[in-house]
């Protein structure tokens, strides 16, 4: 795609939702790191109703620390992987005590100190917590940026350097959100809904689903 119709698709996709939000439903700083951490390879649905009750009692380090590893465990029992994710939350909670003084850095390197923290993960919570113009990639991002021609890669960080190389900067904060919800609800990975697609003159793919 080229720097005009790249423009054009963030233009577009800011006029449907100007204020685009994550799914993910959290508190404050601290939680927020905690859902993304329990969302890898499982849906935000799924975490949002596991964590609804958690973070009730448990919205700080102290206070998760204070529950104990049996403790989380039941609360998000429901949620793939739990008995490693639980181990990784615990482990967090206590470096952000020990280290951090019980806040969430707003740094890149520091975050991915934490257990269960990678590259994606430090990327969400910059963004979201932070405002800072960096670009998650998940599956629908990397679906997104592929199909459309705007950044492809063939690996996430690949992809990734690309997009933050491409986005017009007026678009970059609000740029990983728009993706990923055009990739959950339009452009979907099995069959995209290409004739309710804003941008579908824009975009590269060759297997458009046109009737």
């Amino acid at each position: 795609m080229k720097p005009a119709e790249i423009n054009e698709f963030f233009a577009r996709l800011e006029a449907r939702n100007p204020e685009p939000k994550g799914e993910l439903e959290y508190v404050n700083e601290f939680t927020l790191l905690v859902a993304v951490v329990l969302s890898a390879q499982a849906t935000d649905v799924g975490v949002n109703k596991a964590t609804r009750a958690l973070f009730k009692v448990a919205d700080t380090p102290e206070k998760m620390l204070a529950l104990g590893l049996d403790g989380l465990k039941s609360h998000i029992k429901t949620i793939g992987l739990y008995n490693a994710k639980a181990e990784n939350v615990m482990l967090l909670s206590k470096r952000l005590v020990d280290v951090y003084g019980s806040e969430v850095p707003r740094d890149r390197e520091a975050l991915e100190s934490l257990a269960g923290v990678g590259r994606k993960t430090a990327n969400v919570v910059l963004n979201i917590a932070f405002g800072e113009p960096t670009c998650a990639v998940d599956t629908h991002i990397f679906r997104v940026a592929n199909r459309t021609g705007m950044a492809p890669g063939k690996t996430p960080l690949a992809v990734e350097k690309k997009l933050m190389q491409v986005i017009p900067a007026p678009f970059a904060r609000h740029a990983h959100h728009w993706l990923i919800l055009h990739g959950r609800y339009i452009c979907k990975a099995r069959k995209p809904d290409c004739v309710a697609c804003p941008v579908i003159d824009l975009c590269q793919f060759p297997e458009k689903t046109v009737a």
